[in-house]
């Protein structure tokens, strides 16, 4: 798999899956809404550690940064 997410990519992932489970664990959010959040947040933090996104790649779309060679 070819990484398609560029750092700032990976980095807002990240902060957005802690946020989700912080607000799980304060009780902000609950029930089914929480634990399906919780399942997003755990999406988006696989893809961010590993760097591929598989809707990025059906879709052509790529934030990382490449390199040209001259």
């Amino acid at each position: 798999m070819k990484k398609n997410e560029g750092k700032l990519d990976r980095i807002i992932r990240v902060l957005l899956a802690l946020l989700v489970v912080v607000l799980y664990f304060t009780n902000v959010i609950s029930g089914t809404a929480g634990i399906v959040l919780l399942v997003l947040a755990g999406i988006l933090l696989v893809t961010a550690i590993s760097g591929f996104c598989g809707i990025y790649s059906l879709f052509g779309i790529s934030t990382c940064k490449t390199r040209t060679r001259e």
